[in-house]
């Protein structure tokens, strides 16, 4: 064929092609399954570069020796003392803020034109968006495990092993839906810093206005009244209790309900958008 001579046009041959490359239908199951290949395939940008889990591995560290040293003898009396009161707040205070670089990685992705090509492979769009946000929870498990082993190291020992596994998985869960909030945030944003910037914005007075660190009795009256009702403080006093004795209280009921509420309200949202930008 010389050069400049038009192939002629098959519809045949092009139908096949747009039926090969661009399916109509994705099933659920085929769905589901390309979401877990994508979640593998962020498992191993983590293993390739073990750098991204950076922070939810030395923030357990710094924030667990520090606030024990600085709130430990002025809180409890001493460390060891302080220990039960911070480790449940920690473990929550790490996870939530590892949820924030979902939103950040997901810019990032956007930035670089990955979802571009991935919309020219024939899986379903959501995919890859689902698969970034399920390998994160590697992130929110190694977190929460290196909290817990720091714990320890420094002589915490909680009233019921099963109840603080149980409180970790329930951190994990609440981490995994306060991550669509932050996707959302990835996808309307237009830079990862600005992000990860109005992210902290919003998570700084979520984990520190709370029971986190110290009692909410020794906190401002106005203080007071937003801790009381802080969806940070009933996750993590519901932590507390797992980790004491095991009880099942209303404050898991509450954690599980505001997760629940959150995945219905910002995923189906934060799908719609990234349908739309991508």
């Amino acid at each position: 064929m010389t050069a400049g001579t038009e192939i002629p046009f098959n519809p045949e041959v092009a139908a096949v092609l747009a039926d090969r490359h661009i399916p109509k239908h994705v099933s659920m199951g085929r769905s589901v399954s390309q979401a877990l290949t994508m979640a593998e395939r962020g498992l191993l940008k983590i293993k390739h570069n073990p750098q991204q889990l950076f922070d939810v591995v030395i923030l357990p560290i710094v924030f667990t020796v520090l606030f024990s040293s600085i709130f430990g003898g002025a809180i409890a009396g001493n460390v060891n003392a302080y220990l039960p009161l911070l480790i449940p707040g920690v473990l929550v205070q790490v996870a939530v803020a590892a949820s924030v670089t979902t939103g950040v990685q997901l810019r990032e992705d956007l930035d670089k034109g990955v979802f571009d090509r991935f919309k020219s492979l024939p899986i379903a769009r959501i995919s890859p968006l689902a698969g970034s946000l399920l390998a994160d929870v590697v992130r929110y498990v190694v977190a929460t495990g290196v909290t817990v082993l720091v714990g320890f190291a420094m002589g915490y020992r909680p009233g019921s092993i099963a109840g603080l596994l149980a409180g970790c998985l329930l951190v994990i869960v609440v981490a995994f839906a306060l991550s669509w909030i932050f996707a959302l945030m990835g996808v309307l944003m237009n830079k990862a810093s600005t992000v990860q910037g109005v992210s902290m914005l919003i998570l700084m007075p979520l984990t520190f206005v709370s029971n986190a660190l110290v009692p909410v009795t020794t906190l401002p009256g106005w203080m007071q009244s937003f801790a009381s009702v802080n969806p940070v403080s009933h996750l993590v006093s519901a932590v507390r209790e797992l980790a004491v004795d095991g009880h099942f209280g209303p404050q898991i009921a509450w954690s599980l309900i505001g997760a629940l509420v959150v995945l219905a309200i910002f995923a189906p949202l934060t799908l719609r958008v990234y349908m739309r930008k991508t």
